[in-house]
């Protein structure tokens, strides 16, 4: 009983969230917007964050800017949170309408050839909803850490395992078996740009600042011989959905250079944060771990 209540708050918002899923989202995507303005003003501590990372991002830009960013930012990520209902229980034909898919042929002739493939997909707001829609297409191999929440852990999972066959691994035992599971020919959904610490991290420029980067993209290639396709999901604007583009394989990675695979990873992913800054998680202390000598930044 006591944990039943501790639990009432995740189990009053998951109901909310199947009322929420049956509006059409040209009524959802604006009370989320609003949604994320409340909690731009509300909780101080991630609007700081955010405000550091433009700051150190785009010093080039004035305050004024960098603040509009920072709005649409967490209105972005207030009609994410709403939408994810529509992850959760809404039907596949609705969601084939609202996620649509660009360049799905570039996956599947790498497959015909028996290339494994890598689809390296940065921390945007809509990555849940292109992870879904990923899911609708292949059965794939992701990497998934379980949330102490378990009401909302349960919810998250049975999202990203609703469609097709499924392969969550634990992130402590994903290494070996998710090779394997990409030589069978599942290609491996991966996230490789969060600030995990310093270990199986190295320094590496992102933004122009030296960053704490896992190099597992680079060795997770070279060990399963795989292709990595960029995998971006855009939230567009109103009520008109999402759109999740598989980019062109990479060509000559890995080169075996580790560091400088892992700053290219990193300079791939910004030139695509370039093109919807607001739409990227920079809620996440990107730039907490530091060089030795260097202070905090947050």
């Amino acid at each position: 009983m006591k944990r039943w209540v501790a639990e009432l708050p995740s189990r009053m918002l998951v109901a909310v969230l199947w009322l929420l899923h049956w509006l059409p989202l040209s009524l959802l995507a604006p009370l989320g917007n609003a949604l994320g303005l409340l909690l731009y003003v509300a909780i101080f501590p991630r609007r700081r964050v955010v405000r550091t990372n433009l700051r150190l991002a785009f010093p080039e830009l004035g305050q004024t800017e960098r603040e509009r960013m920072a709005r649409r930012l967490f209105a972005n990520l207030g009609r994410t949170l709403l939408e994810r209902g529509l992850l959760w229980w809404a039907p596949r034909a609705r969601l084939e309408r609202l996620i649509r898919v660009e360049g799905e042929e570039r996956v599947r002739a790498l497959l015909a050839a028996g290339r494994p493939v890598i689809l390296m997909a940065p921390h945007f707001v809509g990555l849940d909803m292109g992870g879904t829609r990923v899911t609708m297409l292949f059965d794939i191999v992701s990497i998934y850490a379980r949330q102490r929440n378990r009401v909302i852990d349960r919810w998250l999972y049975h999202g990203r395992s609703r469609f097709g066959d499924q392969l969550l691994q634990p992130r402590h035992e994903s290494i070996r078996a998710t090779v394997k599971a990409m030589k069978a020919g599942r290609p491996f959904y991966y996230l490789p740009d969060m600030d995990h610490g310093r270990k199986e991290s190295i320094f590496v420029p992102f933004f122009g600042v030296q960053t704490a980067t896992i190099t597992g993209l680079p060795r997770f290639a070279r060990m399963a011989d795989a292709a990595v396709v960029p995998c971006v999901t855009r939230l567009l604007p109103g009520g008109a959905g999402y759109r999740l583009s598989f980019g062109e394989p990479w060509e000559n990675f890995p080169s075996g250079d580790i560091e400088a695979d892992v700053a290219r990873m990193n300079a791939e992913i910004e030139a695509l944060v370039r093109t919807m800054p607001e739409q990227y998680y920079w809620v996440h202390k990107r730039f907490k771990t530091r060089p030795d000598g260097e202070p905090r930044l947050y």
